[in-house]
């Protein structure tokens, strides 16, 4: 499989609502999804804001475990942290992509909510095993990604829950879903 990067979209989301919003980043998010996303062999993962405060803090909390004390106390850390990047918009992030594997990434957004065009975990994972890539996993924060971003991506993956109550930690949805499309079977 080509390339698979991975967005956490802090703006524009959803609130509750339903407004556009701006969440704020935060360290569990940076840490843990950094950790599942090395896991699964993610080559990027980007932490979407456009706020200057909290792409400082990103920075911050990278700095501490790439040059800082906390890299010499946990160098697995370290090197999960290395594959984290922050960007002010989503288009920054296709943009790195682009630049880096040299053709645009299929965007795949996430959501809690189902959609009547989403794919299956295991035709996505069959989409994506055909080498035809690379690919951006979009997930959002607050109550999910805005429409705007919705309506500009490429596939749209089914919720990991399509019934009943599925509000879970987006770091959880994360793991689950790379696990789905990447994990092994049996």
């Amino acid at each position: 499989m080509k390339g698979l990067y991975l967005a956490l979209v802090h703006h524009p989301v959803r609130g509750r609502s339903g407004d556009e919003i701006t969440t704020s980043v935060t360290n569990l998010d940076v840490h843990d999804i950094a950790r599942t996303a090395r896991t699964f062999g993610v080559a990027r993962y980007y932490v979407v804001t456009p706020v200057t405060a909290q792409r400082d803090l990103v920075r911050h909390i990278l700095g501490y475990w790439r040059e800082g004390r906390g890299g010499e106390r946990v160098p697995e850390r370290t090197d999960a942290l290395s594959i984290v990047d922050d960007v002010a918009s989503l288009e920054a992030a296709v943009a790195d992509v682009t630049a880096r594997e040299g053709a645009p990434p299929k965007v795949v957004t996430t959501a809690a909510r189902g959609r009547d065009d989403a794919l299956s975990y295991g035709a996505l994972r069959e989409e994506m095993s055909s080498g035809d890539g690379p690919w951006l996993l979009v997930f959002g924060t607050g109550y999910g990604l805005a429409d705007r971003i919705l309506d500009r991506a490429d596939r749209h993956l089914a919720p990991v829950r399509p019934h009943g109550y599925n509000h879970l930690p987006v770091r959880c949805a994360v793991a689950i879903i790379l696990d789905r499309l990447l994990g092994d079977e049996g």
